[in-house]
């Protein structure tokens, strides 16, 4: 079974509240970007990936918490973030039964990871081609 079939099998198990969130998540992540790739890691646990780690979602018994590899680096002008906020990496959305999330917010958190992660992605690339010039 492929990741996007383990997404799948997740949210189908979820019969509550917390499916149709994670369902409404994983579309807004999924309309950011054509090129975000689905993962499963961690023994469950749904990853969004495009050059680099973008967010992993997790379905807990009273929230759905979406969190941001690099939350803290990304602007945040619609204040999404309302966990995780004293870390120096992570940044996270906990989203409680009856919680609504800007679909149009979430997608402008996403495309910000995305250009965060092409940004550290590129000011490696020059680094490690000068240490395979001096090979």
């Amino acid at each position: 079974m492929n990741p996007s079939e383990q997404i799948d099998q997740l949210i189908a198990g979820l019969a509550d509240w917390r499916g149709q969130t994670l369902a409404r998540l994983r579309k807004a992540i999924l309309a950011a970007d054509s090129g975000i790739v689905e993962e499963w890691k961690w023994m469950g646990s749904p990853v969004w990936s495009r050059d680099g780690m973008i967010a992993v979602a997790n379905a807990h018994k009273a929230k759905v918490k979406i969190t941001f590899t690099n939350g803290a680096s990304l602007p945040d002008p619609d204040h999404l973030f309302n966990a995780g906020l004293g870390g120096n990496k992570w940044r996270a959305i906990d989203l409680a039964e009856g919680d609504q999330i800007d679909a149009r917010a979430l997608k402008a958190l996403v495309r910000a990871a995305i250009a965060f992660n092409q940004g550290k992605a590129r000011k490696k690339a020059p680094a490690q081609a000068s240490q395979q010039d001096d090979a």
